[in-house]
């Protein structure tokens, strides 16, 4: 008999999803973490959300997942982002309170059935026969178990560097090892080193915020967790500012003079940086046409005066960043309370991963988080929650749950680990998916929590709310097209001129037709003839009415998408057998396995032929495993 059924190495943002996931679903999980106080830490930016990163926040929630609860209970700001643009590219991000956000996180795992925490440092992986038997700990003894979830994120084989000040640990030099990694290469995986950064933190009272600019939240009810009340969170009154200030060619001249002096320049770092959030140093060699940065200055804590300055991570000597801190405006007596500094770590190539967090290599191994390449709080709880998921769906003899890029952002991440791999730290942008006006903030709850119910994640409670807002909808779209607005009415004319239209007579518009226009929207319309809506529903009616058009055309061109992933080939197809593939499309396909037409089609190298020459072999019989 097995300790456990499911193993969760880490505590991190994927480890607390997977645990969670599992012993939800009356799984006896261990979480297995480092210490129980970096259960939930937030090791580098003090925030949830962002543009297609706030979405997969929404997703998790239609899931059953805790991160939105957690976010909107210990924010302290909320902010709609890209609110002017279309409903595609909007997405809510939050300030966090660090502490009060991984505390609440520690009291929901410890307080969780089916879950046991416990504190050690697993070193290696144990198998019999391609197949996980448990795992060893530091100290020598051994856990047995069904299933382990390797969510390790930064920890493996860690190096902090300062400038050419090169130490072993995790974040904030928290213990690592590199046994746990050369055990996943024994075992036949690949791993690559990546790096990432943090920036400094200042002591906030040190900062004169008057010469910086003054970023307030979004005056609104807003919430990731369809779950929270307004009462939950923070009142708009009582949310903390960010704040923005910029770069300044005095900054440039201490960052450019001293580059020689940077772990990233100087030869110290061996891993690959994130593109979409490199150092100030890289910002600085790669974008030498801008005069100035943009930095946003973010509170970390009501119980820590300490403000995170976004944008200018480093790995410069400590005597440097006092130039660079205090170069900036508002920043001329600046006390730095922690320097800046660079982290590399192993990752696995995320190829060697099926589409359901399973490794292909090994049989019961998942993977999640960082260690699989990504970057982002965010990427890292929605691979979580599914690996948690799929890793429970694996023990129970059920069909895995695996998302295609048109019903998620979560499917979209796990679609381009899989088919493309990664060299950086990935990070999911709106730009990344191509069908993002059917991936929306507003329907994250329509799309996925159907799945949620069905796996057992979404109580009978949150899925009769969940009915009683489409039904809402419902009746409200039928309302419009019932009602006639009658033009010659002072308060229509008047509403309607207000948007544009200067329409005369005495006829009445249906107000379906009105909502179609622009500028005109469902609550102001009918607030003109003292009719009250809900401000939620009624912002869904808007998009669902005036983008139809859109919507509808996305949606056939998924279908297409569909067609070709409904077409099976799986990990162990034989291309041998395949006659007539390109050189490069045959070394492609044996890389990285894909397993269906669809995968195959968005793998680079992969050309047109090759895939007509594929789709003959598949109806041939051709490539099956015996």
């Amino acid at each position: 008999m097995v300790d456990f059924d499911i193993v969760v190495i880490g505590g991190g943002h994927a480890g607390i999803e997977a645990a969670l996931a599992s012993a939800r679903l009356k799984k006896n999980t261990c979480l297995l973490t480092l210490s129980i106080d970096n259960i939930g830490k937030m090791p580098c930016n003090p925030s949830v959300g962002g543009p297609a990163k706030g979405i997969v926040v929404r997703e998790i929630d239609a899931l059953g997942g805790q991160m939105p609860i957690t976010a909107d209970k210990t924010a302290l700001q909320f902010k709609m982002l890209n609110s002017a643009k279309g409903p595609g590219v909007r997405a809510l991000r939050v300030q966090s309170d660090k502490i009060a956000y991984k505390k609440m996180m520690q009291d929901v795992c410890l307080h969780t059935e089916n879950l046991t925490v416990k504190e050690a440092m697993a070193v290696k992986i144990n198998t019999e026969n391609n197949r996980i038997t448990g795992i060893t700990l530091a100290d020598g003894s051994f856990i047995s178990c069904s299933i382990v979830i390797l969510t390790t994120g930064t920890y493996m084989a860690g190096v902090n560097m300062i400038s050419s000040e090169v130490r072993d640990g995790g974040p904030d030099m928290e213990k690592t090892t590199k046994d746990l990694s050369q055990s996943l290469r024994d075992l036949g995986l690949h791993t690559f080193r990546l790096k990432t950064g943090t920036p400094a933190r200042i002591l906030t009272s040190s900062i004169d915020f008057s010469k910086t600019q003054y970023e307030p939240g979004t005056d609104a009810f807003l919430r990731f967790s369809e779950t929270t009340r307004q009462e939950d969170v923070r009142a708009f009154k009582d949310q903390v500012p960010c704040y923005l200030t910029y770069t300044t060619p005095e900054t440039h001249e201490w960052i450019l003079n001293n580059l020689n002096k940077s772990s990233m320049y100087s030869g110290v770092v061996k891993g690959v940086g994130p593109r979409y959030c490199p150092s100030i140093e890289d910002k600085l060699v790669r974008f030498k046409d801008k005069p100035r940065h943009l930095l946003f200055l973010e509170p970390e804590s009501l119980s820590m005066d300490t403000t995170y300055i976004q944008g200018f991570s480093t790995s410069l000597p400590r005597d440097i960043q006092e130039h660079m801190v205090h170069s900036l405006p508002g920043f001329k007596d600046a006390i730095i309370k922690k320097y800046a500094y660079a982290i590399e770590y192993d990752a696995i190539d995320p190829i060697q991963m099926k589409p359901t967090f399973e490794s292909k290599i090994i049989e019961n191994l998942f993977t999640a988080g960082q260690v699989n390449g990504t970057s982002g709080y965010e990427e890292a709880a929605g691979q979580g929650i599914m690996a948690g998921i799929n890793a429970v769906m694996k023990l129970d003899g059920k069909q895995p749950l695996v998302f295609a890029r048109d019903e998620a952002y979560i499917g979209v991440l796990v679609d381009d680990l899989t088919t493309k791999g990664t060299l950086e730290p990935y990070r999911l942008l709106t730009s990344r998916a191509e069908f993002r006006l059917l991936l929306r903030h507003d329907n994250a709850e329509e799309r996925l929590i159907d799945k949620g119910r069905s796996i057992g994640l979404i109580s009978d409670e949150r899925y009769a709310a969940y009915e009683r807002k489409q039904a809402e909808l419902s009746r409200l779209k039928d309302h419009l097209k019932e009602t006639v607005f009658e033009v010659d009415d002072d308060r229509i004319h008047q509403y309607l001129k207000e948007c544009g239209y200067d329409e005369d007579g005495h006829r009445g518009i249906n107000g379906l037709d009105l909502v179609k226009r622009p500028n005109i929207e469902t609550k102001k319309l009918f607030e003109t003839i003292d009719e009250e809506t809900d401000s939620f529903i009624a912002s869904k009616c808007d998009i669902d009415i005036k983008y139809a058009g859109y919507i509808d055309k996305a949606r056939r061109e998924a279908s297409k998408l569909k067609a070709m992933d409904s077409i099976s080939l799986g990990v162990d197809f034989n291309y041998d057998e395949v006659d007539n593939l390109s050189i490069e499309g045959r070394q492609k396909l044996m890389k990285y396995k894909p397993a269906t037409m669809g995968q195959a089609s968005r793998i680079s190298g992969v050309n047109p032929a090759d895939l007509a020459v594929l789709a003959i072999a598949i109806k041939q019989g051709k490539g099956k495993a015996k």
